[in-house]
């Protein structure tokens, strides 16, 4: 049985996790906009705002 060692330096290992923050804050950015935009396709309402008395 063989056993492996993995050293990974302190610039890389802060490197792969400031990767990983920042590939989830990207999809919950990504799955919010898509949820906004589900979200208003199926909610009709319109605001009227003060320049559409036409």
């Amino acid at each position: 049985m063989r056993i492996f060692f993995i050293y990974i330096d302190p610039g890389s290992g802060s490197y792969l996790v400031q990767m990983l923050i920042a590939g989830v804050l990207a999809g919950v950015f990504y799955f919010k906009n898509m949820w906004l935009k589900v979200k208003s396709f199926f909610s009709k309402s319109k605001k009227e705002g003060p320049l559409d008395n036409d």
